[in-house]
């Protein structure tokens, strides 16, 4: 009988991803990450955007790609806080109705006034335990 092997069991709950850059210029380091992450066999990963100030075609079949794959294994991408500008072009490619975009709220503060954003990270920052690298 042949028939599709079955998907890998997920072997971590959850990986989260902040990316600061996501265009054509850092898509192999962006690719190569993705691979990496994606040999984890991860149930959920959250592609945080909320640094991120620019996305192209590129970066949005990059994000199908590991849609796709994410899917066949029984798991799920979810974009989190894009800021306007990439909320639009992820609309305007039908992204939105493909993958969950979540919005969190933001953080209060004393006083009421917004935090001071911190110092520019890496293009590419991966958390959790396993050991993730990017070569550049």
């Amino acid at each position: 009988m042949t028939g599709s092997p079955a998907p890998t069991p997920c072997t971590l709950p959850l990986v989260e991803v902040c990316v600061t850059e996501l265009d054509l210029a850092c898509l192999p380091a962006a690719g190569a990450l993705f691979d990496r992450l994606l040999a984890l066999c991860p149930a959920q990963v959250v592609v945080d955007l909320s640094r991120c100030r620019h996305i192209d075609a590129a970066a949005i079949g990059l994000l199908l790609d590991v849609h796709r794959r994410l899917a066949r294994a029984a798991g799920v991408l979810t974009i989190r806080n894009p800021n306007p500008r990439i909320r639009r072009i992820l609309h305007t490619a039908r992204l939105d109705q493909v993958l969950p975009v979540v919005t969190d709220p933001p953080p209060s503060t004393p006083g009421g006034r917004a935090p001071e954003p911190a110092s520019a990270p890496p293009a590419l920052v991966a958390h959790g335990r396993a050991p993730v690298t990017t070569v550049q």
